[in-house]
């Protein structure tokens, strides 16, 4: 494979101005960056099965094409469709979305009154007997063999199947809960809900005992008087949730728990099952996150079976997949793990031996998306032509041999077709808004049927740029750097610089304006330069660079974008004594931060939704990436922001969700009090109703207010 390389040897890619007259409004910006605004994407863009064809909407149009050749035909308008209905005396459709399949010659499609099935070649429509789903019950899971469904109601569990409704747990409260929603905060890969057998005989489900963790108020200030609405939030250092996993027997409508002995606060996660269901399998991770067990238990009894390995680190391990079994050979089963300083799969075989390691570089593996018809090879995605590039490979389980199957510079989404023999390709880069491709995997053979135009074509715009620089010990940090519309290299212009450069994040990719967001262009219509980099302690760089901010949340993060500051000062047209910094959520805390541990060097800042003591934040998270307050005294001590108020020069304005039951509220309340007792002034705005992000069309409304706050005072 190949190293690491620049994504243009220059360093740069230049989003290059287009002269037009059209500008940007803050509610385009915000609201439609996203939507109308954004690239182009196909509709319900999909493998036909059984055949080697694929499909997709456009403009109220089913498309076809043929994987071979990558042509594509017109098959029906929604039209034609209408028409159909209206002979039939059913509802029209306002639009033509979402389609599936059943064979290439017939796909279902539904409207308000049900479900109905359209077949091509005789153009006409039958209805189902399909009932809607009741995808309003909470935590519902469908089983796609049975068409049993699994939901949650007044935190207990039930189980309907043939129509028969079972309640599988009885003794579920505001303090038993019987759901994956809250489990472990969501961490670890947890994506909620429950875990249903290949066959559908069984249903994996977390019970969640939070009777230890604290009460905390979230008030609802939409009442008279104000009502409290308390939440289960356990604080770093403080009592945690005591999780076990059950087992339902769908036949016996009988309820085993796993036996997962040990500290009743460690993490059960990464929950999978063996292909013929008699095993069941949970990466147990101890409470400070350090030590890893991968264990089999018995499906039927509960029982604990054997442990296959583990894994440690010093600084903490964090698994995010549960094992995946080889197709067409359950002896053996993939896992990820960073064992070797990045995300890479190994082969192992049942009996937890390891094969061999399947990857190999410095370098992350990002996803697996499944394997080839006979299982012989494993298909995914990674980071191997560069950090901010993304591409799509395949790997032979048994010679090892690894292809890269796409081409372009820039990112790749792929989809696989059942067989492995073709993907569809949805690829951008800096300066290609989206186009789409069909490869055949084994030629590597790539035919392009759709490029999207470029959205934002007929407004003024200012360009871009994707480069590195260096941080203080000589390791690349990525940049990306939106200059003014009309810039004048003459001049001198303010900077805002955007960051958030937290765990689990990359900000600055190779795709369309180098992944900026709308909002940065009305920026520069304003005459600002908007600069964002991602230090360390970011995403797919490897265990070390991300590890770096270990135990000091802050500090090092700090220091990388100190040097991107040292960047901007040391280029022509910046004004020096006009750079701003906003952020929300970690990058709330870090725009804090920068504001009072480097006074100075911001003239203004707006945090959003900002963490200021790591004590007050949740465990799962905290205590992974600062260990626990009780061991790590200093370092919760050091980054702690209120530690810093009186050393504030500047403007800040900070902002909250009222409701927020991420970063509570009380971060930024206590930072307003210790603010009043040392008789510092900052400013302060509050969104009653919202959460941790401010959403909808209110969102217009905060970019407006963090617009004109950097224009009133930068």
């Amino acid at each position: 494979m190949r190293k690491h390389i620049l994504i243009i040897s220059a360093l740069i890619i230049g989003g290059t101005a287009i002269a037009q007259d059209k500008l940007l409004t803050i509610q385009e910006a915000v609201l439609k960056g996203r939507t109308s605004l954004a690239p182009k994407r196909l509709q319900a863009l999909s493998f036909i099965k059984g055949s080697n064809k694929f499909s997709y909407i456009d403009n109220n149009i089913v498309k076809v094409g043929d994987n071979a050749t990558g042509k594509t035909k017109d098959v029906l308008t929604l039209k034609d469709l209408n028409t159909v209905l209206k002979s039939g005396s059913k509802d029209t459709l306002a639009a033509l979305t979402v389609i599936t399949w059943k064979n290439a010659n017939q796909f279902y499609f539904s409207n308000k009154k049900g479900e109905f099935i359209y077949s091509l070649d005789k153009k006409t429509i039958s209805e189902t007997d399909k009932k809607a789903e009741p995808t309003t019950l909470d935590e519902y899971l469908k089983e796609p063999i049975t068409g049993a469904y699994s939901y949650c109601k007044d935190y207990n569990l039930y189980v309907v199947k043939d129509g028969k409704e079972n309640q599988v747990t009885t003794d579920g409260s505001y303090e038993i809960v019987y759901t994956g929603k809250n489990v472990h905060q969501n961490e670890f890969g947890i994506d909620g809900k429950n875990f249903w057998s290949p066959k559908g005989n069984y249903l994996a489900f977390y019970r969640m005992d939070q009777s230890t963790v604290t009460d905390y108020p979230i008030i609802d200030w939409t009442t008279r008087p104000a009502k409290n609405e308390n939440i289960k939030y356990p604080m770093a250092g403080n009592k945690s949730h005591r999780v076990t996993l059950g087992v339902y027997d769908v036949k016996t409508n009988k309820t085993i728990f796993v036996k997962t002995e040990g500290d009743p606060e460690q993490y059960l996660t990464n929950i999978a099952w063996s292909p013929d269901e008699k095993h069941i399998y949970i990466a147990v991770l101890s409470r400070t996150q350090n030590d890893m067990k991968l264990n089999e238990y018995d499906a039927v009894t509960g029982n604990f079976v054997r442990t296959l390995f583990e894994e440690h680190d010093d600084k903490y391990t964090e698994p995010l997949h549960p094992m995946l079994f080889v197709k067409n050979n359950p002896s053996q089963f993939i896992w990820q793990s960073r064992k070797d300083g990045y995300t890479h799969f190994y082969l192992y075989d049942i009996s937890g031996k390891l094969i061999k390691q399947l990857t190999k570089g410095n370098w992350e593996v990002k996803a697996e998306n499944g394997f080839d018809e006979k299982g012989e090879r494993l298909f995914f995605h990674a980071n191997d032509q560069s950090p901010v590039n993304q591409d799509f490979y395949s790997v032979n389980l048994k010679s090892g041999e690894v292809k890269r199957l796409t081409y372009g510079n820039g990112f790749h989404i792929c989809v696989l077709d059942e067989k492995g023999n073709y993907i569809i390709d949805n690829f951008s880069n800096s300066t290609t808004p989206r186009e789409y491709n069909i490869i055949n995997t084994s030629t590597k053979k790539a035919t392009n049927f759709y490029k999207a135009e470029n959205p934002i074509k007929d407004y003024k715009l200012g360009s871009w740029s994707l480069f590195t620089i260096k941080n203080n010990e000589g390791t690349d940090l990525y940049c990306r750097l939106f200059k003014p519309v009309n810039f004048d290299s003459t001049k001198k212009y303010p900077v805002l610089v955007y960051l958030y450069n937290g765990p689990h994040s990359q900000m600055v990719t190779n795709t369309w304006m180098a992944g900026g967001e709308l909002w940065y262009q009305y920026m520069a219509e304003k005459g600002y330069m908007v600069f964002t980099l991602d230090g360390r302690g970011t995403s797919y760089r490897g265990k070390a660079f991300e590890q770096a901010t270990h135990r000091q949340l802050g500090t090092k993060e700090m220091e990388d974008q100190l040097k991107g500051v040292d960047y901007l000062k040391s280029l022509p047209y910046v004004d020096a004594n006009r750079i701003g910094v906003h952020g929300w959520s970690f990058g709330g805390f870090m725009t804090t931060t920068l504001m009072t541990r480097s006074p100075g060097t911001f003239k203004v800042g707006a945090a959003g939704g900002p963490v200021i003591d790591w004590t007050y934040y949740e465990i799962m998270y905290t205590e992974r990436y600062m260990d626990s307050p009780q061991d790590n005294k200093e370092g919760y001590e050091k980054n702690n922001l209120s530690n810093y108020v009186d050393k504030l020069k500047g403007k800040l304005l900070m902002i909250h969700g009222a409701q927020d039951p991420v970063v509570v509220w009380q971060h930024s309340v206590l930072y307003q009090k210790k603010a009043v007792d040392k008789g510092i002034q900052l400013d302060y705005y509050l969104y009653p109703g919202h959460e941790h992000n401010v959403l909808g069309k209110d969102r217009a409304h905060l970019m407006e207010k963090i617009t004109n706050y950097f224009i009133d005072n930068l």
